[in-house]
């Protein structure tokens, strides 16, 4: 397990991001943004079970499996930590995120809440973001405006997404929360936030 010894980022330049936040709050947009803003950013790719559809692209969106390998490599403890979501599983795939940190890279994990507190378990140094609505009146409106499913699965994203909210305020996992009222003002804040959190580290180091 040499891998684990890499893991401090006291003895490295590599720094690890949790973003999370409620469908619809706009999370993957900042993501990206904080990526492309911060030389040396890489997007960890989760592994997943749901289909591919053709907008997804393999290896940039997801690493899509089946059922049987993403139960093999959760067997072979090859995910950092992984969900079951609406039926669909989630993973993030241990042994990449750890050869980039010991490359010196910024590390970026779009995951939820359930998923970032094993992270934080694991990796306690990792730097989280939660990325908040305006309110959760607006967040159901955002959530009606993509027109991606019905009433019913708008009204159980919602319901999921209360609880995320609710989770990230009590469990401590989260360095910063970030309300996203204007998208231009919240990528401004979580590009500023990673920044000053990676030159603190660099600077103590």
């Amino acid at each position: 397990m040499d891998s684990r010894h890499r893991l401090p980022t006291d003895t490295d330049d590599g720094m690890l991001v949790i973003i999370s936040g409620p469908s619809g709050a706009g999370k993957t947009t900042i993501t990206r943004a904080v990526e492309r803003s911060i030389p040396g950013s890489v997007f960890s790719v989760s592994a997943t079970t749901r289909p591919k559809t053709p907008a997804d692209v393999e290896g940039v969106d997801y690493h899509f499996v089946s059922d049987a390998e993403f139960d093999r490599m959760v067997g072979a403890g090859e995910f950092l930590e992984w969900v079951n979501l609406f039926g669909k599983k989630y993973g993030t795939p241990r042994a990449w995120v750890n050869e980039q940190l010991a490359r010196g890279r910024l590390v970026i994990l779009e995951i939820d809440v359930v998923g970032a507190q094993k992270v934080k378990q694991q990796m306690p140094e990792a730097f989280g973001l939660f990325i908040l609505p305006p309110s959760e009146e607006v967040l159901l409106e955002r959530l009606r405006a993509r027109k991606r499913e019905g009433e019913d699965g708008i009204q159980k994203r919602f319901a999921e997404a209360r609880r995320e909210m609710q989770q990230a305020r009590q469990w401590g996992i989260y360095d910063k929360m970030i309300v996203n009222d204007r998208l231009d003002d919240a990528i401004n804040e979580a590009v500023s936030c990673v920044r000053d959190e990676l030159n603190r580290r660099r600077s103590r180091a």
